[in-house]
């Protein structure tokens, strides 16, 4: 089964940081980072807002605990977001192409 990760990080360059790092290790096939994203939220009893980058992550859902961990030994957040969504349907080249991309995880 694949699976899309959605993750919120500080900067653009914490979400570099991140993303090549999935890619390098092979827990994700593509990471995607969309800066410049408003962020509302509610935290330690205080409604808060900044700016974030998404990182919109692609990968199997079997990888998913390793991408987490993976994604927490590197954040600068003491709770990041980390979310899956299932991919319900895709070409089928476009998921083979992230099967051979993930194929191997290091």
């Amino acid at each position: 089964m694949y699976i899309t990760v959605f993750v919120t990080a500080c900067s653009k360059k914490e979400s570099e940081k991140i993303a090549r790092r999935l890619v390098e290790k092979k827990l994700a096939a593509c990471v995607n980072v969309v800066p410049g994203i408003s962020s509302f939220f509610r935290w330690k009893g205080r409604v808060n807002n900044c700016r974030e980058c998404l990182l919109v992550i692609k990968t199997k859902k079997s990888l998913f605990s390793r991408l987490a961990g993976e994604v927490r030994s590197c954040h600068s957040y003491s709770v990041p977001e980390i979310i899956a969504l299932p991919v319900v349907a895709g070409t089928k080249e476009y998921l083979s192409w992230i099967n051979e991309s993930v194929g191997n995880a290091v």
